[in-house]
């Protein structure tokens, strides 16, 4: 009999009982009434899957590849800073997990350890995730990514004001008090920094730095690594994005940490995947807790995911090995949902497998595969003409 946890929740349970509460709060918190937070994960629950039972397929293919690098599936790690509160081991397990299940991750600018001692665990591909420091400080960490073999740039953009989380006030606690903050301790960083700065002191309340999309060229000039933005949550910044060379971009509200009441991350993926029309690369953060959550994400337009809470869930219930725990759990989940929906390869994917909330609109491509499975029964006499008009009306509206 398996003993050990069978779904993330398990492992949410196990690793509620080992993490201090302040510290729990502040991984699981979020902005004002974190409605938005708990929207991530409602949302995708309110995402149906439709099952195709004739459509079964005994050998499904998970593996892709995220701007040509390779992942065996398309599930990666994504970019938080604290991850020594809940293991001393921090990010050098999280790239190790990573490593073993033979996927990326991406790094935190607040990460424990430096972007330099990742890098030497080996795991591939690794992706900078990068707050904008100032020119010089930006510069700086850009060129030690690349020479490190980094394989992006991830700018986040939706911190433009701080937004303090009310749980982390309540418990005074000041993340950033215990941290080791890797990427700003070399001779080199320092030397840019004030007189007898205290990284801490500037990370608690960092520069609020406009990014206008002119720091975009002059991001893009520094290195030849492509350039992925994080925090896009509308089709009209998605534009902006690619229009001004941008290769990729995390649909992300910052789990609902930065800014409540908004969309969900899901809810927001399909306008997007619409504006930038396969022109470039998508991936999808906030809310996503099984399988069938990353089959939904992939059919409205992700490349791939980055999960965030759960991996602090598995460093804190055993390490690399825990981490590694919760990628086994989703990928194993993923592949049963691709079964149940008659998918043979993650490339397949589109929004047919979906039933949609009323306020979610189904993607071109989608809405003509359902326009021709509706064909078929319409030449089956299984469904009047008028059915079939009033549906095609529905699927092709504006």
């Amino acid at each position: 009999m398996n003993s050990g946890p069978l779904s993330l929740q398990d492992i949410e349970r196990q690793a509620k009982s080992l993490i201090p509460h302040n510290v729990w709060d502040f991984i699981e918190g979020g902005s004002q009434d974190m409605i938005t937070t708990h929207r991530n994960t409602q949302q995708y629950n309110d995402i149906k899957l439709r099952p195709r039972p004739f459509l079964q397929t005994d050998e499904k293919k998970l593996s892709t590849t995220i701007l040509g690098h390779f992942i065996s599936m398309p599930i990666l790690l994504g970019a938080s800073g604290g991850h020594t509160f809940v293991h001393p081991n921090g990010e050098l397990d999280t790239a190790q997990a990573a490593k073993d299940m033979n996927t990326g991750l991406a790094l935190s600018t607040s990460s424990d350890y430096s972007l330099q001692e990742v890098a030497e665990i080996g795991a591939h591909p690794r992706i900078f995730q990068l707050y904008h420091c100032g020119r010089a400080l930006t510069e700086l960490l850009v060129k030690q990514a690349e020479d490190s073999g980094y394989a992006a740039i991830m700018l986040t953009v939706d911190c433009p004001v701080p937004s303090p989380m009310e749980g982390d006030l309540r418990n005074q606690f000041h993340k950033y008090g215990g941290a080791a903050l890797g990427n700003f301790k070399s001779t080199k960083i320092r030397r840019l920094l004030p007189p007898n700065t205290k990284i801490v002191d500037m990370w608690e309340r960092p520069p609020n730095i406009p990014l206008a999309f002119t720091e975009l060229e002059w991001l893009k000039g520094l290195t030849t690594l492509p350039l992925i933005v994080k925090g896009i949550r509308t089709a009209e910044d998605a534009t902006l994005c690619m229009e001004n060379g941008v290769d990729g971009l995390l649909v992300s509200n910052h789990g609902g940490r930065q800014i409540d009441t908004t969309l969900s991350s899901i809810e927001t993926l399909p306008e997007i995947s619409v504006a930038v029309q396969g022109k470039m690369e998508l991936y999808i953060d906030s809310g996503i807790r099984s399988g069938s959550d990353i089959l939904k994400a992939l059919a409205l337009g992700a490349k791939a995911v980055f999960i965030g809470r759960p991996l602090f869930w598995g460093l804190a219930i055993g390490g690399s090995m825990g981490v590694r725990k919760v990628l086994s759990i989703l990928r194993t989940e993923l592949d049963e949902a691709m079964g149940y929906s008659g998918i043979s390869s993650i490339e397949h994917v589109d929004a047919a497998i979906l039933s949609l909330p009323k306020h979610m609109k189904v993607p071109r491509n989608a809405a003509i595969r359902k326009i021709k499975d509706m064909a078929l029964l319409l030449n089956q006499g299984k469904i009047t003409n008028q059915v079939f008009q009033s549906n095609k009306a529905k699927l092709l509206r504006p």
